[in-house]
């Protein structure tokens, strides 16, 4: 099936990404394709040099008469969002990705795509591979674990990359040039419970919210999406004041960048109340239904019969946990003064799941633009769930990236795109954590700029990318590094 997407033009990139498509590469085990992109500069007798974290860096000469231009690091993460939807087996760790066309379209077979940044890689492949393009010297830079935590950013030292110009190509938006993005930071919650043994004559059920688009954590937190983990605990909330709820297990999300489509929770209500209960657990489906109609209108809320568990979590944690997640806050948390339409603050509620040990993890992701504004977002994230009895760490801290309108490149490209399409690209920032701002405290000297094919529900089953902004892509690829400015 998957095969029909290397017949694709520009065939190169095609290629190349279909060779991606085929190597198991989740966030934090993408060591296969760190090794299949290794031997790939080796094979091709290029200069290639892995790092201690596992960053790949291939050099490339310029091509004859293009050796007095500046040169170019074309960047790139090999790690991939690894979503599946519930009713899939795909195992990232094995399974090749089961890509196909879909009209204008290639998208996956139930998973996640890996477009994100799959797209960028396969690029950077086609240039180094290639015999008759012009440029100058040109370094590919593959970094490790963008998606989980930015390690292969963080630990690239500086002084190996030789480069005055990053072209980061991992955008999501063609005809859009990014300056400048969100910076963000990680709250890991624990909670610790007892377990009670669950009261006599009390039916269990496991409750399903499922049918949420879900989607990228900062790209797509404007939309509004619904956010299963808290459609979820407002039924909990409701449901143990007026029937007596107790909670025995919940599963709510899997990733922290993305925004949870699922959550799934065994319950277990008075057998005297089962029929009140599920009329109450019907008539919030259709609440939610409603009040999600024009951004997520395929939500459902399921309820069935469940296996009695021996245990349930106690009352204390229990009502302590409700209250945090109905308290935290979730979404858009101000908009951009100096940017009309771009997000400044969001913060996500990922992951809310019982665990080992006697636990139950949450997780939020904040991003921002001001860093005092995620600062303050973290402290007001941490004591809301430190007043509900739960531990809170903060973690992955990383900067954004300040717009340089001065920038060499964003002249270039430009004026490229310009003279190509007739129009000039529209310049943004992003509120989603590319690699620049890390990069850049590495590289002060470098002057970047970020962009990309047309990408829509990155971090999602639902992942996309559209065949003709490829080759557009493609080709403003090619225009740049003809134009890059002389040393």
């Amino acid at each position: 099936m998957s095969e029909e997407i290397k017949n694709l033009e520009p065939k190169a990139l095609w290629e190349h990404f279909y060779s991606l498509t085929q190597i198991p590469r989740p966030s934090k085990k993408e060591g296969k394709a760190v090794e299949f992109v290794k031997k790939f500069g080796e094979d091709l007798g290029l200069e290639t040099i892995q790092d201690e974290v596992g960053n790949v860096i291939i050099r490339k000469p310029a091509t004859k008469g293009m050796e007095d231009r500046k040169g170019v690091v074309m960047q790139g993460h090999l790690d991939m969002v690894p979503q599946a939807n519930s009713d899939s087996s795909h195992n990232f760790e094995t399974d090749p990705i089961e890509a196909f066309v879909d009209g204008d379209w290639v998208t996956a077979k139930g998973t996640t795509l890996g477009a994100d940044n799959g797209m960028g890689v396969a690029a950077a492949m086609a240039v180094l591979s290639s015999n008759d393009l012009e440029h100058g010297p040109v370094e590919a830079l593959f970094t490790v674990d963008e998606e989980a935590g930015m390690t292969g950013a963080n630990a690239l030292k500086p002084g190996i990359l030789k480069g005055d110009i990053l072209l980061n190509m991992d955008s999501e938006d063609e005809g859009e040039l990014y300056v400048g993005c969100a910076g963000g930071e990680d709250a890991n919650v624990t909670f610790s419970y007892k377990e009670d043994k669950l009261p006599i004559d009390y039916k269990a059920f496991k409750i399903s919210v499922k049918g949420l688009k879900g989607g990228h954590s900062g790209l797509d937190i404007p939309l509004q999406r619904g956010n299963a983990n808290k459609i979820l605990f407002r039924l909990i909330n409701k449901a143990q004041n007026e029937f007596g709820l107790r909670l025995a297990d919940v599963q709510g999300g899997s990733l922290r960048n993305a925004i949870p489509r699922e959550a799934f929770a065994t319950i277990a209500v008075p057998e005297n109340g089962e029929g009140k209960f599920k009329e109450f657990v019907a008539e919030l489906e259709k609440t939610i239904k409603n009040e999600l109609s024009d951004t997520d209108p395929g939500v459902t809320i399921t309820l069935d019969a469940a296996e009695a568990p021996m245990f349930v979590i106690d009352e204390t944690t229990q009502r302590n946990l409700t209250d945090a997640v109905m308290a935290v806050p979730n979404g858009v948390i101000r908009m951009s003064d100096a940017m009309p339409g771009l997000v400044e603050t969001s913060t996500n509620l990922a992951v809310v799941k019982t665990s080992e040990n006697n636990t139950i993890i949450a997780q939020c992701l904040m991003r921002s633009s001001v860093d005092s504004s995620k600062e303050e977002l973290a402290e007001r994230i941490s004591a809301t769930f430190r007043l509900a009895g739960a531990k809170v760490e903060l973690a992955g801290a990383y900067p954004g990236w300040k717009p340089n309108m001065d920038s060499e490149i964003l002249k270039v490209m430009q004026d490229t795109y310009n003279n190509t399409y007739g129009k000039i690209p529209e310049i943004k920032a992003i509120h989603a954590g590319l690699e620049c701002g890390i990069l850049g405290s590495a590289y002060p000297n470098w002057d970047m700029i970020s962009f990309g094919p047309t990408i829509r529900y990155p971090h999602s089953p639902d992942e996309k990318v559209n065949i003709e902004t490829v080759q557009k892509f493609w080709t403003w690829i090619l225009e740049t590094l003809k134009a890059i400015p002389k040393k």
